[in-house]
């Protein structure tokens, strides 16, 4: 059964920084493209950053030189460090891993930021 578990989330002022994880297990996880997406209230999903199997990122310009998305293959798990936080950063998080046909979510954590 796989499973994406994402951690790390919670209330944060604007400027803050907080770190999101994601642990997968059920899935041969070094070569899935993992991701990171977002959902706030009354908005649709966006792609916020992806990591290629090969390391390689690459980021929603809204969040470029914020943001940086990493990878630990030993521990399969991905990373969102997010800094410099705003208000408007504010969502639902989601853990994304794509190897097509096959594509899985994580339940999503709340990042509140806010003074």
């Amino acid at each position: 059964q796989v499973q994406l578990v994402e951690s790390g989330g919670g209330l944060v002022q604007p400027g803050g920084s907080l770190r999101l994880s994601c642990v997968a297990s059920g899935i041969r996880f070094s070569i899935y493209t993992m991701a990171w997406y977002r959902q706030a209230p009354g908005k649709q999903r966006e792609l916020v950053a992806r990591i290629t199997s090969g390391g390689r990122p690459n980021y929603v310009d809204s969040v470029k030189g914020r943001f940086t998305i990493s990878r630990d293959n030993g521990k399969n798990t991905v990373y969102l460090q997010m800094n410099s936080l705003k208000a408007e950063d504010t969502a639902v998080y989601y853990c994304n891993a794509n190897w097509d046909p096959f594509n899985y979510w994580g339940q999503g954590t709340q990042v509140t930021v806010s003074s």
